[in-house]
C-alpha cells in the first residue's frame, strides 16, 4: 500500500521549541537549518513536513546535547535514550522491560519518574513529577508518553494497543492533532499523565535484540516522533487510492467503485472515523503541495495541474485557505 505524504501542524513545532525558548536561545537558526521558514510560526494553520519536524528534533538534540531538549533541570545527555532502550533488551516480558526502563530513566535524572500501575483490567505507566516547574511543560508530557509507548510497542513486536491516554493539563491549542499521535481515548485535567493498555499485554514476550535496536535507533526520530498510520483504517485506504490515482483525482462515486463499496458505505465508514471524503482529499492535496513546494522546483502551474485544479489562481486560493499562507513561503523555506 502506498504511503501518502504527511505534514505536522506548526503548533507541534512551537511545542518542540519550548526548551530552546526557556533557555533564552534564538529559534530562527534551528528552523532555517531544516528548511522551515521562521515566519510560519506566526501562521496558526501552517504545517511542516514530517521530515522537517524530525530533522528539527534531531538538530535540537544535537545542539543542546539533551535527548529531552532542555525541558528538565538536568540535561538527559545524547545517547541516554539508547542506554534506556538497551536496558530493556533481554527482559523476558514487557512487565520486566517496563521495570528496567523506569529504573534506568530514574538513574539519569531527578525531576520525573515512570510509575507502573494497575487499574482493574488495565495496566498503565504514569509520570510522577518531583518539581512543579517541569510538570507545567506540556511538550515534556507529550514527548515522554509518545516515546515510551512507541518504544514499548516496538519492543514486543510492534503492537501495544493503548486503551486511553491521560494528561495532567487542559487541552492545548494543538490538541486537535492528538488523534494521530495518541490514538485512543484521551482524558485531560487528570492527576497524572500516562497511558493504559490491557493488563494481559504485560506477559507479552520481548522480541527485539541488539541488532534490531541498532536499526531502530538509526532512524530514531522518525520511529518515535512520527505517528504510524493505521493500515486497517478505511481512511488510509481512501488516501492511498487517491494518491495512486493522481493526477486524475477521482470523485466520491469513482472512489467508492474502486474500493468495491457503495457511496453510502464509504461515507458512513469515514464518518465513523471522524472524517469525510472531501476532507481526506483536501488534506492529501495540502500535504502533497507542502512536500512538493519544500523539496522541489516544480512550478505553481504544474503543481496546480498535478493536484487537479483548473488553474494556478484556484490552487493558490485553496492553499491559503488550508495553511493561512501563500505557496511562496514554503518554496522559500525549501530553498533554504
Amino acid at each position: 500500500m502506498l504511503h501518502p505524504p504527511q505534514t505536522v501542524s506548526i503548533r507541534f513545532v512551537h511545542s518542540i521549541l519550548t526548551g530552546v525558548k526557556s533557555r533564552g536561545l534564538c529559534c530562527e537558526p534551528f528552523l532555517v537549518d531544516v528548511g522551515i521558514a521562521p515566519e510560519l510560526l506566526e501562521q496558526l494553520d501552517a504545517r511542516v513536513t514530517l521530515d522537517q519536524y524530525a530533522a528539527l528534533f534531531k538538530a535540537l538534540t544535537n545542539s543542546l546535547d539533551d535527548d529531552l531538549l532542555g525541558l528538565l533541570g538536568r540535561p538527559l545527555r545524547r545517547g541516554s535514550f539508547a542506554l534506556i532502550a538497551r536496558s530493556a533488551l533481554g527482559a523476558e516480558t514487557l512487565e520486566v522491560a517496563i521495570r528496567r526502563v523506569a529504573r534506568t530513566f530514574r538513574l539519569l535524572q531527578d525531576d520525573v519518574a515512570f510509575e507502573s500501575v494497575r487499574q482493574g483490567e488495565l495496566a498503565g505507566l504514569v509520570l510522577r513529577f518531583d518539581r512543579p516547574a517541569e510538570m507545567q511543560a506540556v511538550f515534556l508530557h507529550e514527548l515522554l508518553l509518545r516515546t515510551t509507548w512507541r518504544f514499548l510497542a516496538w519492543l514486543v513486536g510492534g503492537q501495544l494497543p493503548a486503551r486511553r491516554f491521560d494528561f495532567a493539563f487542559a487541552p492545548p491549542p494543538h490538541a486537535e492533532g492528538y488523534e494521530k499521535v495518541f490514538p485512543a481515548a484521551r482524558h485531560f485535567h487528570c492527576a497524572q499523565s500516562g497511558f493504559w493498555f490491557d493488563v494481559g499485554h504485560l506477559k507479552n514476550a520481548v522480541r527485539r535484540d541488539e541488532a534490531a535496536l541498532r536499526t531502530f535507533l538509526a532512524d530514531g526520530q522518525v520511529n518515535i516522533l512520527i505517528p504510524p498510520r493505521r493500515e486497517d483504517a478505511f481512511g488510509t485506504r481512501v488516501r492511498a487510492w487517491l494518491q495512486q490515482a493522481q493526477p486524475a483525482w477521482p470523485d466520491l462515486v469513482a472512489t467508492a467503485g474502486a474500493l468495491h463499496v457503495t457511496v453510502s458505505t464509504l461515507q458512513r465508514r469515514l464518518a465513523l472515523e471522524g472524517t469525510s471524503f472531501q476532507t481526506l482529499k483536501d488534506e492529501l492535496r495540502r500535504d502533497t503541495a507542502i512536500v512538493r513546494l519544500s523539496t522541489s522546483t516544480v512550478s505553481l502551474a504544474a503543481l496546480s495541474e498535478e493536484l487537479g485544479f483548473a488553474d494556478s489562481s484556484a490552487f493558490q486560493r485553496a492553499f491559503k485557505s488550508w495553511t493561512g499562507s501563500a505557496p511562496g513561503i514554503y518554496r522559500r523555506s525549501g530553498r533554504r
